[in-house]
């Protein structure tokens, strides 16, 4: 191989790096700010409870279940990743395809567990309504709707793979993918138990 050659091959690595880099810091920066968003949330709801007149409920046992779906869900991601590094594109599909599929049963589970908050008179707002159940449509809902973007995320990174294009020497699309998706799992798992605790 020539000198020019060689060069060239060299430049588009470290080009590949570079964009690999600023890609992760970027997502990062985003997740940041959607840490600080439920930690504000979060506080508000303890500061609000310690000032009374709070409802005490049960959490759903949707809940439950979607709790379980969206923890199993990262384990399709994990194998989808692994696929990659072995070159195994049916298995890369395969793993997207089975956390989407949680990723759905998670969210009609969520649906599921605010008709049985409804069930319970627990409401997000109207005459009947207590701030407990309002911080609890809030903040389950707001985690929902990052998740949508999770699903974006996992459609744009699927309609990729089935053109084979993550492999052992290149899968960053599907790790910026795994990446949110793992923290969205991790996200609600902390919510639920902070729900379920703290009421």
């Amino acid at each position: 191989m020539e000198t020019a050659e060689i060069t060239d091959l060299e430049r588009q690595i470290e080009e590949r790096e570079v964009r690999q880099k600023a890609s992760k810091n970027i997502l990062w920066v985003g997740i940041l700010s959607i840490i600080m968003l439920f930690a504000g949330l979060t506080s508000a709801y303890i500061v609000r409870q310690a000032e009374g007149q709070w409802l005490v409920f049960d959490i759903p046992n949707a809940f439950y279940l979607s709790t379980l779906f969206i923890i199993l869900s990262s384990l399709g991601l994990i194998w989808a990743n692994k696929s990659a590094n072995s070159n195994n594109h049916s298995g890369v599909k395969l793993g997207l395809i089975f956390t989407l599929v949680l990723g759905l049963a998670f969210t009609y589970f969520q649906f599921e567990g605010w008709n049985q908050l409804k069930v319970q008179d627990v409401f997000f707002a109207g005459n009947e309504s207590n701030a407990a159940g309002s911080f609890m449509y809030v903040i389950t809902g707001l985690h929902l709707a990052h998740l949508f973007a999770g699903f974006l995320s996992l459609i744009y990174t699927f309609a990729k793979a089935t053109q084979g294009k993550y492999n052992s020497n290149g899968k960053l699309g599907l790790e910026l993918c795994s990446l949110y998706w793992h923290f969205l799992g991790l996200l609600w798992v902390y919510l639920f138990f902070f729900l379920l605790y703290i009421r």
